[in-house]
């Protein structure tokens, strides 16, 4: 049931969905893909429909059995919000969010549209961050619809970075997270990409999390930037209140859900 994850800003990962389909240039490379794929081929349970959108009615309440109060990284082997998920479906995970409230949810998209256009339905409890991924300037669209939601969190996730992100409009946003991508056909990031997006950061007083430089072997590019790493992370705020923007330092140990049966 439990199993260690790479991703450094998140604590555990909670996968009701898997699966997906791609829309922009970060998609190119999926990391779950690739993963979802290989566990198909390892005959893993969950994974018989590779990386076809798979529905997990079992995962559904899995949260709530987890009794240490931990950070939970929502769908990261698929997207809460593609199109092919059910309202019905989505409106049950945010249910057991709320119910879990000792919990932090962190749910990222790149369907900033459909998150938008579904937001008036969905209970924005104070325990659920929300975020949307922005690769290149050709998709900073996506955050004038998460500034639009009724999220009290919300952060970017500006990973894979493929091109400068200038003059960001941070109003409203709690938090950045800036990675490179990994892999055998990572596509560079510039230093200088990072460097500003962090000078951006401070400029507005968002909290700056840089997860890494990534390329074919990340572990040796690493993830310090200046000399130094930069882990900073929205504290929890009081209910009702706008997220806390002083930064702190977070660990990862990520928990996986043991194999479930599929429901198509």
């Amino acid at each position: 049931m439990g199993a260690k994850s790479a991703i450094e800003w998140t604590e555990s990962t909670w996968n009701p969905l898997t699966g997906c389909t791609k829309i922009s240039p970060g998609c190119k490379n999926c990391y779950a893909e690739r993963m979802a794929n290989r566990l198909k081929l390892m005959g893993q349970p969950n994974y018989v429909n590779g990386f076809e959108l798979t529905l997990h009615e079992s995962a559904l309440e899995l949260p709530l059995r987890w009794k240490k109060p931990q950070r939970i990284f929502v769908n990261s082997m698929s997207d809460l919000f593609h199109k092919r998920v059910p309202l019905e479906f989505i409106l049950r995970m945010f249910d057991v969010m709320g119910q879990a409230s000792w919990h932090q949810f962190q749910i990222l998209t790149k369907r900033a549209e459909r998150l938008e256009e579904l937001s008036f339905r969905l209970p924005w409890h104070d325990n659920i961050w929300m975020g949307v991924s922005v690769e290149n300037q050709d998709y900073t669209f996506r955050i004038d619809h998460l500034r639009r939601t009724g999220a009290r969190t919300k952060f970017l996730s500006l990973e894979p970075l493929l091109g400068p992100l200038p003059r960001l409009n941070l109003d409203a946003i709690d938090w950045v997270i800036v990675g490179g991508e990994s892999g055998p056909r990572a596509r560079p990031m510039k230093p200088e990409w990072v460097i500003d997006i962090r000078d951006q950061c401070q400029s507005w007083g968002v909290p700056f999390f840089f997860k890494q430089w990534g390329g074919f072997n990340k572990k040796k590019t690493g993830r310090k930037l200046d000399g130094r790493t930069w882990d900073e992370t929205p504290l929890r705020r009081a209910p009702g209140a706008h997220a806390t923007r002083l930064a702190v330092g977070a660990n990862a140990i990520a928990v996986a859900s043991f194999p479930l049966p599929l429901v198509s």
